[in-house]
C-alpha cells in the first residue's frame, strides 16, 4: 500500500528502515521492512498505542508484523505488546522473568509517570513477552535484509538489547542506551558502572557512519554517542578500560 510515511508521522530512515517518536513520553518505535517479514522494535507505552502502531505499520507496509525486538523492558516500550499477540517477540536474555514476575511493578511505574491506571492494569494483564532471548547476537532473516540483535546491556537496565538494520547506511536502534532530548535516565534498575562499556559496544557494531536512533529525541551520529558516553563516565565515575 502506498503510503508517505511522513502523512502518518513516521520519519523514514533508510529504505528499509523508519521510525516514529510517540506522543506523551517521546518513546520511539522504529520499524524494518523485509521481502518476507516485518520487525517492529518497542510497541509503545499502552494497549490503545500499540493497536495504533499495529495499523499504522500494516498500512505502511501492506503486510501484518511477524517480529518484535524490545529494547529494554520500561512500561513506554513494553506496554503496547499485547496488540502484537502472534508475533515472534525477541528480548534480551532476563527480561522475559522480569516482565513475568515485576508486573505489579511494571504497572505502578506506568501510573506514576500518568498512564490511567485502568489503561495500565489492561495492558499489563494481556502483555507479551518475549519467547527468543538473546544472550550474545541473533540474525533475523527478514527477506531481503539481515537485522542483527545485540545483547549490548546491562547498562540502563540490565536487559539492554540494540537492533543493527544494514543498508546504504547502517541505522541502530539504541533504545535508552542513548537518548538526545534529555539527560540519560538512571532509574533503580540502571548500572552506571557498566554503562559506558555498553556504549562502547554499540558504537563497535554501528561505526563511525551509522544513524544512532535513541529512546527518545532525535536521531544521532557517533560523535554524539560518544560524548555521551563520555558524559555518563564522569557522572559516575568510570574510567575508560
Amino acid at each position: 500500500m502506498d503510503v508517505a510515511w511522513e502523512e502518518l508521522g513516521w520519519e523514514r530512515l533508510t529504505g528499509r528502515s523508519g521510525r516514529r517518536r510517540l506522543p506523551v513520553w517521546d518513546c520511539t518505535v522504529g520499524l524494518v521492512v523485509g521481502d518476507d517479514a516485518v520487525l517492529l522494535v518497542d510497541p509503545g507505552s499502552s494497549l490503545r498505542e500499540g493497536a495504533e502502531i499495529r495499523a499504522q505499520a500494516e498500512r505502511l507496509t501492506g503486510r501484518r508484523v511477524t517480529h518484535l525486538a524490545f529494547t529494554h523492558g520500561h512500561f513506554d516500550h513494553v506496554l503496547g505488546a499485547a496488540a502484537f499477540a502472534g508475533v515472534e517477540a525477541f528480548g534480551a536474555v532476563g527480561l522475559e522473568s522480569m516482565l513475568t514476575v515485576d508486573r505489579n511493578a511494571l504497572r505502578a511505574d506506568a501510573v506514576g509517570h500518568g498512564l490511567a491506571p485502568a489503561e495500565a492494569t489492561a495492558s499489563v494483564d494481556v502483555l507479551v513477552v518475549p519467547r527468543h532471548l538473546v544472550s550474545g547476537e541473533w540474525t533475523l532473516e527478514l527477506g531481503g535484509v539481515q537485522v542483527l540483535l545485540a545483547n549490548v546491556g546491562p547498562g540502563h537496565t540490565p536487559h539492554d538489547l540494540a537492533v543493527l538494520v544494514p543498508g546504504e547506511r547502517e541505522v541502530v536502534f539504541c533504545g535508552d542506551l542513548v537518548e538526545e532530548s534529555g539527560e540519560p535516565q538512571a532509574g533503580p534498575d540502571a548500572l552506571p558502572s557498566q554503562w559506558p562499556a555498553a556504549l562502547d559496544r554499540l558504537l563497535a557494531l554501528g561505526g563511525e557512519d551509522a544513524l544512532y536512533v535513541p529512546g527518545h529525541g532525535s536521531v544521532v551520529d557517533a560523535r554524539f554517542v560518544r560524548a555521551q558516553r563520555a558524559t555518563l563516565a564522569r557522572r559516575f565515575g568510570v574510567s575508560r578500560a
